[in-house]
C-alpha cells in the first residue's frame, strides 16, 4: 500500500533496514519506491507509491536551496476551510505544483500542515533547523504505526515493516485482538501488536538531531464542535455551495478517474454535481452471481441518464476459486486490520484498476452527512473463547461505550473513520487511488453546524440531488427514497426495500441456528436464489458451507488453529464441522477465527 517508513535516531540507522521495511510494502508490480538516508541527522526514510503519477517521479521533494526535504504520501485538495491556497494532488502532472507544499512550509512553518486537505502522511526534514517532522492528516486515514525505544523511533504506514526488522515485536496484543474480535477494530490508537501504536490523527511530531522530541496535535475537533448551529435554510444554502465548490477538486489530475456507483444517495450526489461530459466519467458497480442487485439496476440507470458508460464487476465463481490467495493477501496488506471479507474488496478493486487508476466513491457520505455509526460490538459465541480472552472481549464493549460519549460527529470522523474504515481503505488503496469528497475539510466542518433536524435526515441531500440533476432525483434509491415522492407511495416502496434487505440478511449472516439445518435439507431446491443477491453481492454463510468449505476445514481444523491461546479448540472444531455440514450458522465466528489464524501465519510466524 502506498505510504512512508523510517527510522529516527543515531544508534546505527542503516540503509539495509529501511530497504527491508520498504520491500515489505511493495505489494504489486506497478508500485514505485525509494529511500533517503541522512546519517548526520540520524534518519533514514522511504516511500512507496503507485507508479504512473508525478509523485513517484519527484520524490523526495526539495526546495531550491536543498535544505528542506519532504517525503509525502497521499493527496492534497486545496487549502480547506475557505482558504485560497493552491491545489496539489499526489498524481499532479506538474512537479512544480508539489513545490507549493515546500513554499507553504517556508512561509508558515509547521502551520502549513493545518492547510492540507486530504488523506496523507509525510515526514519533513529541515536541515537548517536540524529537525524532522512526522505528520498525518486530521482524520488519521494516512495511518502511521510506530514503535519507540530509547534513542530510537521507528515508523511505517504498515506494521509489517516494523515486524520485519524488529522480530521481538512479533507478538499479538490480546487486548487489541479482543477488541478486533468484538468490534472488528482496535480502539484508542492501539494495534494488534505488542509494542506498536498508531500516530494519533492530526499529529505533527518533531524530532531534533540532538534527541529532543515534541509530540503535538495540530488539529482538535473541539474547534469544529464550538461552531454555532445554523438554521435549516442557511445550512442548505451553505451545503449546496460547499459541495459544488469541493467536488471538482476530486475529479482532476493527471490520471484517469472512474466512479464506483451504487444505488444510494451519496454516489448519486456526486454524479448529479460532477457535470461530466458524456463518456468522461466511466462508472462501475460491484455485483453478485445470483442476479442484478439493487445497486446494479439503479446505478446502471443513473449512469445512463448522465451519459456515462457503466460496467458491472461481478464477484462470482472466479472469485471463489481465488479466495484462499486473496484472503491471505488481504490480511497481509492490511496488517490484519481487515478481516477475510477483504478478499472481496481486493478482487473487485483489482478489476476496477483496469478501468481507471483513480476511484471516485461515495464512501463516508452516510456517516458524515447522516450520522451512520458503522461499527459497534457484535454478538459472538463466548463458548468459543478461553475465559480470560472472553473477559477481554466483554471489556471491549465497555471501552466502546466510553468512546461513544461526546459529540456524535466527532466519534464518527475522528474515531470510527481511522479505527474502523481504514481497514477497507487499506485494501482499496493497495490497488488504486481512492477519493471521496465526503471527508473534505470544509464539508465536515459544515456538518458540525447542521441543525439537529437535518443531521441524520435525508431531506437536504435528496434536494441537493434534485438541484444538481432533476432526472437523477426521479430515480428511487436502493431504500426507495425519492425527492417529491407521494407519501404513501414512498412509504410502500421503502417498506418493500426494507423487507427484502432484512430477508436477505436473515437468510445469510443472520440465519437463526434452528433454520440452518432446515435450509440445508432443502439445498437441492436452491432457495438462496429467492433471497440472496437483491441487495448484497457476497454471501459468506453459503460460501463457507459450500464452495469454501474445504478451505475452511483445512485451515481451522489444523492443529495450530485448534491450539491458539485464546480459543477452545474442541468448540472450534464442532462449530466448523456444524457450519460446513449445514447444520448451524457460525459465519461471524468463522470470519473472526479465519482472520486471526491468517494473521498469525502471515505476520507473526512468517519468516
Amino acid at each position: 500500500m502506498p505510504g512512508i517508513a523510517g527510522i529516527i535516531g543515531h544508534a546505527g540507522a542503516g540503509q539495509a533496514d529501511i530497504e527491508r521495511m520498504i520491500k515489505c510494502m511493495v505489494h504489486e508490480p506497478f508500485y514505485a519506491c525509494g529511500t533517503y538516508t541522512n546519517p548526520d541527522m540520524g534518519l533514514c526514510a522511504g516511500w512507496v507509491h503507485h507508479g504512473g503519477g508525478a509523485l513517484s517521479r519527484c520524490m523526495p521533494l526539495w526546495n531550491e536551496r536543498r535544505d528542506i526535504c519532504l517525503i509525502f504520501s497521499g493527496e492534497h485538495f486545496g487549502g480547506g476551510e475557505g482558504t485560497n491556497q493552491g491545489c496539489w494532488r499526489g498524481d499532479d502532472s506538474q512537479p512544480a505544483g508539489a513545490q507549493y507544499l515546500i513554499r507553504t512550509y517556508e512561509t508558515l512553518g509547521l502551520r502549513f500542515i493545518e492547510n492540507l486537505n486530504g488523506w496523507f502522511s509525510g515526514i519533513l526534514i529541515d536541515l537548517t533547523r536540524r529537525r524532522a517532522v512526522l505528520f498525518n492528516d486530521r482524520y488519521g486515514l494516512g495511518r502511521v504505526y510506530y514503535h519507540e525505544q530509547p534513542g530510537r523511533f521507528y515508523f511505517s504506514s504498515e506494521a509489517k515493516s516494523l515486524l520485519e526488522i524488529l522480530p521481538e515485536l512479533r507478538r499479538l496484543d490480546l487486548r487489541g485482538v479482543a477488541e478486533s474480535f468484538a468490534c472488528g477494530s482496535v480502539m484508542q490508537n492501539r494495534t494488534l501488536f505488542t509494542g506498536i501504536s498508531l500516530l494519533p490523527c492530526g499529529s505533527s511530531w518533531s524530532f531534533t538531531s540532538d534527541g529532543q522530541v515534541s509530540k503535538k496535535r495540530y488539529f482538535s475537533p473541539e474547534s469544529w464542535e464550538q461552531q454555532p448551529v445554523m438554521g435549516a435554510g442557511e445550512f442548505y444554502g451553505q451545503l449546496k455551495e460547499t459541495f459544488a465548490r469541493a467536488l471538482p477538486k476530486y475529479l482532476g489530475g493527471e490520471q484517469s478517474v472512474a466512479m464506483s456507483l451504487t444505488g444510494g444517495l451519496d454516489g448519486r450526489m456526486i454524479l448529479a454535481w460532477a457535470n461530466a461530459a458524456p463518456g468522461a466519467l466511466p462508472c462501475y458497480t460491484f455485483g453478485g452471481a445470483y442476479r442484478a442487485c439493487a445497486d446494479v439496476k439503479i446505478a446502471r440507470r443513473a449512469a445512463m441518464i448522465c451519459g456515462q458508460p457503466h460496467r458491472i464487476i461481478t464477484v462470482d465463481s472466479d472469485f471463489l476459486a481465488k479466495f484462499p490467495g486473496l484472503a491471505e493477501k488481504a490480511i497481509f496488506v492490511s496488517d490484519g486490520a481487515m478481516d477475510v471479507t477483504g478478499a472481496v474488496e481486493l478482487y473487485a478493486n483489482q478489476i476496477a484498476r483496469q478501468i481507471a487508476p483513480v476511484r471516485l466513491t461515495g464512501n463516508y457520505g452516510s456517516e458524515i452527512l447522516r450520522g451512520n455509526v458503522a461499527f459497534r460490538p457484535a454478538k459472538v459465541s463466548e463458548t468459543l473463547l478461553e475465559p480470560e480472552f472472553a473477559q477481554l472481549v466483554r471489556s471491549a464493549a465497555s471501552t466502546y461505550q466510553q468512546e461513544r460519549s461526546g459529540h456524535p460527529l466527532t466519534f464518527i470522523a475522528f474515531k470510527q473513520v481511522p479505527w474502523h474504515h481504514f481497514s477497507r481503505l487499506a485494501i482499496e488503496q493497495s490497488q488504486l487511488t481512492l477519493r471521496s469528497p465526503y471527508l473534505d475539510n470544509d464539508l465536515v466542518a459544515l456538518m458540525y453546524r447542521a441543525p439537529p433536524g437535518e443531521f441524520s435526515s435525508t431531506r437536504p441531500f435528496l434536494r441537493l440531488i434534485y438541484d444538481g440533476n432533476p432526472r437523477l432525483a426521479a430515480v428511487p434509491t436502493d431504500r426507495g427514497l425519492r425527492y417529491h415522492d407521494a407519501p404513501l407511495v414512498g412509504k410502500i416502496r421503502g417498506l418493500v426495500a426494507e423487507l427484502t434487505a432484512k430477508a436477505e440478511y436473515v437468510y445469510d449472516y443472520g440465519m437463526p441456528q434452528g433454520l440452518a439445518a432446515a435450509d440445508h435439507l432443502f439445498a437441492p431446491l436452491h432457495l438462496e436464489r429467492m433471497f440472496l443477491g437483491r441487495h448484497k453481492f457476497y454471501h459468506f454463510r453459503i460460501w463457507y458451507r459450500n464452495e469454501l468449505s474445504p478451505y475452511v476445514r483445512e485451515l481451522l481444523l489444523d492443529s495450530r488453529a485448534r491450539h491458539r491461546e485464546y480459543l477452545r479448540g474442541q468448540v472450534l472444531e464442532r462449530m466448523v464441522d456444524a457450519h460446513t455440514r449445514g447444520r448451524q450458522n457460525w459465519t461471524r465466528e468463522i470470519h473472526r477465527v479465519l482472520t486471526l489464524e491468517l494473521l498469525q501465519r502471515q505476520l507473526i510466524e512468517r519468516r
